[in-house]
């Protein structure tokens, strides 16, 4: 089972171009602009990559994109959760043929998602497939709330499952828990980065999320993860007004969409339908935080 899937993942955005198809020229850029910018990994075709309005067609088109420009530069996580259940195989079939270091899998709306039936499910796919998976623990997506006795009973059971993308709050409660009852994962957390210090102090192994300025989340987590607490400190504390104001809830999307355009990774920062869109003044402040917090130009890199 790789090791390598661990720090600072970028959840990659999908840009789309001015009639809504993928932009695969901007994809590629937004590739080369991540790993640029320091991240330990990719994770692609996430909820931040608006992989539920792609048809499987466009997810392969995205996926293989991706890895082509890679080219084993970092680890590139897939997520493959599907409705259908063999789709979601075969996706994570695909993505292992690819060359994924994992595949990234939240239970889907279930109309009775018992956790024996949640189980069974992930039993199901790991018989398919010999690779990591991350289990997605985030239920504003798929209305399943998975207990920490339940995720360690999913660890104990299913050797495959050994990372947790958490994004149920209360999160650092969450972590804690899980802790106690197991040590078979790694922990990610999410929601933006807004707790990712936190985080890291419960035991965390990283995050995974689609913040628009990954190379902060590398600074905090490389001068934690080498004790130097203050500095991770400082750092948090100083972009912590960006990291919130991007995580608005319904409008996150869009907003880290726009800041991605400004910081020239993708030429247009339009999502798919349905979104919700950010008005004149949202942009106005947008240009307020970057002043306020210091970035004078958000296309270059952010020196510390």
């Amino acid at each position: 089972m790789t090791d390598a899937i661990k720090g600072i993942f970028n959840i990659l955005a999908t840009p789309f171009d001015t009639a809504l198809q993928v932009d695969v020229d901007s994809l590629r850029r937004l590739v080369d602009f991540q790993i640029d910018k320091g991240a330990h990994g990719l994770t692609i075709l996430g909820v931040l990559g608006e992989a539920a309005k792609l048809s499987v067609e466009e997810r392969t088109l995205v996926m293989n994109t991706v890895f082509g420009t890679v080219a084993g530069r970092v680890p590139v996580v897939v997520g493959t959760s599907h409705a259908d259940l063999q789709t979601c195989i075969q996706l994570s079939q695909a993505a292992f043929a690819a060359g994924a270091a994992g595949v990234m899998i939240a239970p889907p709306r279930m109309a009775d998602p018992t956790d024996d039936n949640v189980l069974t499910l992930y039993s199901r796919i790991a018989e398919q497939i010999d690779g990591a998976i991350v289990v997605q623990d985030f239920p504003p997506v798929n209305g399943v709330i998975m207990s920490p006795d339940f995720l360690a009973r999913l660890a104990e059971a299913i050797p495959n499952a050994r990372h947790l993308k958490l994004e149920d709050p209360p999160l650092m409660q969450k972590i804690s828990a899980i802790r106690r009852r197991t040590d078979k994962f790694t922990i990610f957390g999410g929601l933006g980065g807004m707790f990712l210090l936190e985080e890291l102090h419960r035991g965390a192994s990283g995050t995974m999320t689609g913040f628009a300025f990954t190379e902060i989340l590398i600074a905090i987590y490389d001068a934690y993860t080498t004790g130097d607490t203050d500095a991770a400190q400082r750092i948090f504390d100083h972009y912590l007004p960006l990291i919130r104001y991007e995580n608005q809830p319904q409008i996150n999307l869009t907003i880290r969409k726009e800041l991605l355009r400004r910081r020239g990774a993708i030429a247009h920062g339009s999502p798919r339908e349905p979104f919700n869109p950010i008005d004149s003044s949202s942009h106005d402040e947008i240009t307020w935080l970057l002043q306020r917090v210091g970035i004078s130009d958000p296309t270059q890199k952010i020196l510390f």
